[in-house]
């Protein structure tokens, strides 16, 4: 993230297609969602943008603007489909000059920055010595800046970690998921810490101790925020 805190001006383009009943064996209970936008803060002048697709509010695809190339969140997926990358392209093209207008011929508003809420869970539950992957999902925040970083015993930790890209919420907040593989052992503790224009100051979130449930919609039940590890902990 940006060392400035002002906060991105950004033109946020959602298209919502509903599948109309009777369409095919697709009904109106399913939901196809492109997003794409560009944003840009007043300090820095430099921009960004995404280009995604997904259904049911699970992702498709992405773009990966820097390598121009179609990112699809299962591999298998472009084994049935495909997507030209320059169609994002072009898309962010418009997007640009549109912002760049606006912003010379209007007297815009700053948005408001909403900071994000942040949960730590297991992937499975916790077996000592039995790999697994921490999920740390990042919620209800705006605008789509956001730094996730990962500690294990204060240390900061980045292999094997990966992130999604910026999930719309109906209310045009944000959501994000990062991913941390990791083999419980016993005394080990982790931390996930999120920096975004919303807070006062990097905001860290725990795993290691004993903790309250929880799961956020979109991941399995069972799952809780944090767990102790000893011996005790894993399946029945």
């Amino acid at each position: 993230m940006g060392a400035g805190r002002g906060v991105p001006m950004a033109q946020l383009a959602l298209l919502t297609l509903l599948a109309l009943p009777g369409a095919g064996a697709v009904t109106g209970d399913h939901m196809h969602s492109q997003v794409n936008f560009y944003q840009r803060t007043d300090q820095s002048q430099r921009g960004s943008g995404e280009y995604m697709q997904d259904f049911d509010h699970e992702e498709m695809f992405h773009v990966d603007l820097e390598r121009k190339e179609t990112v699809w969140r299962l591999p298998d997926f472009s084994k049935f489909t495909s997507f030209e990358a320059q169609g994002a392209l072009s898309n962010m093209a418009v997007l640009k000059n549109n912002l760049e207008i606006l912003i010379q011929r209007s007297n815009h508003t700053r948005a408001e920055n909403v900071p994000p809420e942040v949960t730590v869970f297991p992937e499975d539950p916790v077996e000592l010595g039995e790999p697994n992957v921490l999920i740390c999902f990042v919620d209800k925040f705006f605008p789509p800046v956001l730094s996730v970083t990962w500690l294990k015993n204060g240390q900061e930790v980045t292999e094997g970690v990966s992130e999604t890209d910026f999930y719309p919420r109906p209310d045009y907040s944000f959501r994000k998921f990062s991913y941390l593989p990791f083999l419980p052992s016993q005394g080990d503790f982790y931390d996930c810490r999120v920096e975004h224009w919303g807070l006062p100051e990097p905001f860290t979130k725990h795993w290691g101790e004993a903790g309250v449930p929880g799961d956020p919609a979109g991941h399995r039940a069972g799952s809780q925020d944090s767990w102790v590890l000893s011996p005790a902990v894993g399946r029945e």
